[in-house]
C-alpha cells in the first residue's frame, strides 16, 4: 500500500539517536553509528521523531509500504519490557547513545564503547532492534579484565554480548541461533580466552552459524590469561 511514512537521510544523520529514543513504537533504531528505519510496519506516520532531529534528517514521504501493524509493536514492547525473575529494573533493553554521552567524559577519561544493554547472552532480547544491521561480539566475560584495550580494539561499532558457559552452565547456541537467524547481522566476531572451558563459547557460536542458514562472516581471535592476543 502507499501511504506516508518516515524517510531518514543518512548523509544529514548524525547519529545523536535523539530520534530512536523519541519512536514510541521502535521503529528506529541505530545502525553503525546513523538512524536507520528498521521496520515500515512499526512506523505509525505520525512523526514523533521529526522535531527531535537536529539536523532535519527525517523528512516525510509517500512510498510503497507496510500498513502500520499496532499489535506487532504492542507485542514488541511486552517482549522488551519482561523483568528477569529477580525483578531486576536494569533488564529491559535499550540502545545507548555513546555520542551523546561522550561529550558530558571528561577528556582524559577512556570512553566506553558499549552500544546496548542488557549485554549478557542469556539476557538478551531476540528481537532487539540494535540488532538489525549490526556487527555482532559474541566475548568471555572476562576478556574486557584480561585485555586492557578491550573496548576500542574490540567493541567499537558493534554490538557486545558476553557469557561464560562453565559459570552459566549452559549451551548458548540455541539463543544465538534465533539472535543470527531473525536478525540482519553483518559479521561475528569471537574473542575467548586460552582456558579450555571458553571453547564452549566458539563451538556454540559456530554451531548458531551453522543453524541459522545463512552465510555470515566471522573470526575467533583468543586473549592469553595475561592479556595478549595469541591468534586471529
Amino acid at each position: 500500500m502507499i501511504r506516508r511514512i518516515i524517510h531518514i537521510d543518512q548523509e544529514r544523520c548524525n547519529g545523536c539517536g535523539l530520534c530512536a529514543r523519541a519512536c514510541h513504537e521502535g521503529a528506529i533504531g541505530m545502525v553503525d553509528g546513523k538512524a536507520k528505519l528498521l521496520r515500515d510496519d512499526y512506523c505509525d506516520g505520525l512523526g514523533d521523531c521529526l522535531p527531535t532531529c537536529p539536523t532535519g534528517a527525517i523528512t516525510f514521504v509517500e512510498r510503497e509500504a507496510a500498513a502500520y501493524d499496532e499489535a506487532a509493536v504492542q507485542a514488541r514492547k511486552k517482549e522488551l519490557e519482561q523483568p528477569l525473575a529477580c525483578g531486576c529494573p536494569g533488564s529491559q533493553s535499550r540502545t545507548i547513545c555513546r555520542e551523546e554521552q561522550e561529550r558530558h567524559t571528561a577528556p582524559s577519561a577512556v570512553a566506553s564503547q558499549l552500544r546496548q544493554w542488557p549485554v549478557q547472552i542469556k539476557l538478551a532480547p531476540v528481537h532487539a532492534p540494535y540488532f538489525q544491521g549490526a556487527k555482532l561480539l559474541v566475548a568471555a566475560d572476562c576478556g574486557a579484565y584480561a585485555y586492557g584495550n578491550f573496548h576500542n580494539e574490540f567493541m567499537g561499532g558493534k554490538v557486545t554480548l558476553i557469557g561464560c558457559p562453565k559459570l552459566d552452565g549452559v549451551d548458548y547456541s540455541e539463543k544465538l541461533t534465533e539472535i543470527l537467524r531473525e536478525n540482519d547481522i553483518k559479521s561475528v566476531t569471537v574473542v575467548r580466552m586460552e582456558v579450555p572451558c571458553c571453547g564452549g563459547l566458539e563451538h556454540a557460536v559456530i554451531t548458531a552459524l551453522k543453524h541459522s542458514g545463512k552465510m555470515i562472516p566471522w573470526q575467533v581471535v583468543t586473549l592469553s590469561t595475561d592479556g595478549h592476543i595469541l591468534e586471529q
